[in-house]
């Protein structure tokens, strides 16, 4: 497969499509982080940070994030089957890998470090497809209280949620309209 066929051939895979009974191993896991460890970088500042949260601390993240839908949603809107819901891409996963960023203010605009986290995140994606891992990149309201799951330091922000799991789902080919109606040739 070519570079371009794996660029075209990438999807976003849910969790509810995961297998859960098929783990990813950390040599894979290892792969798709070294991939996003080559993404370009201004100034090599290298801004991508990833937490890996697998076994009893995926337990404790999906705990997380079910108590907090219940602190920051009214009880009129907190029914059993969302409750359920809030936890459910985090259960479902193999692998979840939240994605941090760390700034760099002195040396760039955040635009910047967003860009390059989110190449970083891309060749993430791209690795997993290529391995025949399913993926898909959240960013969750929670995104900006996960500190109080796992901290991070004063200078680094959240920016989303990578969930990961085996899948054997046949994706339809995305809906693109054609490059020439986004290109002006001057």
């Amino acid at each position: 497969m070519t570079v371009l066929d794996l660029i075209k051939n990438r999807r976003s895979i849910r969790p509810a499509q995961y297998d859960q009974t098929k783990p990813i191993s950390d040599e894979v896991i290892s792969t798709i982080l070294e991939a996003a460890n080559h993404a370009p970088t201004h100034r090599m500042t290298q801004p991508w940070r990833f937490k890996v949260v697998r076994g009893a601390a995926k337990t404790r993240l999906a705990e997380f994030f079910t108590e907090d839908f219940k602190t920051n949603n009214p009880l009129d809107q907190q029914s059993d089957l969302k409750i359920k819901k809030a936890s459910e891409n985090v259960e479902k996963s193999a692998c979840v890998i939240l994605i941090v960023m760390q700034l760099h203010a002195d040396l760039l605009p955040e635009w910047e470090e967003v860009a390059s986290t989110a190449i970083a995140v891309q060749n993430m994606w791209l690795t997993c497809s290529a391995l025949g891992v399913g993926a898909y990149w959240s960013s969750p309201g929670i995104i900006k209280r996960l500190s109080g799951f796992a901290p991070i330091a004063e200078n680094e922000k959240y920016l989303g949620v990578f969930y990961m799991g085996y899948s054997d789902i046949v994706l339809p080919e995305p809906a693109r309209t054609p490059m020439e109606t986004k290109v002006e040739w001057i």
